[in-house]
């Protein structure tokens, strides 16, 4: 049986499979990233356990990738930067992703499980 901070960190991971394969690909230009971050935030805000999206997409690095007259680009991660917090049975999971290394890296910020499990902890920050 899974307990309850596992569970929330596996729907955070969904929500991010879900964002990231659901739109990477997606043609973007410098006109069009405000209302693309706003239709990603709402559509995994739909999902299940979702409390909150923020996605910013970087003007500047949807200018630099732009490599032809047409003046747009695919969208991809390192493009972007998006944080989600996932409510599941009281216990809240914050996530993000940015690049590191030049790399789009999804990761756990903290864990905050209220009930005093344990094994759960109260808040656990994972950030390195």
């Amino acid at each position: 049986m899974t307990t309850d901070a596992q569970q929330a960190c596996f729907e955070a991971g969904i929500k991010f499979g879900s964002l990231y394969h659901q739109f990477a690909g997606t043609p973007v230009s410098p006109a069009s990233t405000r209302s693309l971050e706003a239709a990603m935030a709402e559509a995994i805000e739909n999902q299940p356990f979702c409390d909150a999206v923020t996605v910013d997409i970087h003007d500047d690095r949807v200018a630099e990738a732009i490599d032809h007259e047409n003046g747009y680009t695919e969208l991809t991660g390192s493009l972007m930067d998006v944080e989600m917090r996932i409510a599941y049975e009281g216990v809240t999971v914050r996530t993000r992703m940015a690049m590191r290394d030049g790399y789009p890296l999804m990761e756990l910020v903290a864990v905050d499980d209220p009930t005093g499990d344990p094994d759960e902890g109260d808040e656990v920050n994972v950030d390195s």
